[in-house]
């Protein structure tokens, strides 16, 4: 087997240093720009997620029931937003779509919300942690 280069494994760490970006058990409480900033990016990343996820939907209903854009925009947003589609389906490859779009849907919303609260429950617990920590 093979083993990976020094290079690899260096581009390895320093990515996983930028996408983990939370302190360590034993270090301080981010300052209130920090935590605003980690707070903007997280809501960034959520946004970003949402509108591919929006726009995945868009060229679903697009492709299989042939909807103008604006159609499939209000289409997949009723549906990203756990209300229903607005208009009857025609084709049965736009009812297979609209189900598992459904589906998708319901657990986009908890990961987009999971991202965003990830940064305040991490606060919280590290909070707790250091008060903890000097009652030792």
């Amino acid at each position: 087997m093979a083993r990976p280069s020094e290079f690899s494994i260096n581009r390895f760490n320093m990515m996983k240093k930028r996408l983990l970006v939370y302190e360590a058990h034993h270090q301080p409480l981010l300052s209130q720009a920090a935590f605003a900033r980690r707070l903007a990016t997280h809501f960034l990343a959520s946004v970003l997620f949402v509108g591919g996820s929006l726009l995945g939907g868009m060229a679903g209903y697009r492709y299989f029931e042939g909807m103008s854009w604006i159609d499939a925009f209000a289409n997949a947003s009723m549906i990203l937003s756990g209300m229903g589609p607005l208009t009857q389906l025609e084709t049965w490859g736009g009812k297979l779509f609209a189900g598992s779009y459904a589906l998708y849907s319901g657990l986009a919303v908890i990961v987009a919300m999971s991202i965003i609260l990830g940064p305040v429950v991490y606060r919280l617990l590290h909070r707790f942690h250091l008060q903890s920590h000097k009652e030792d």
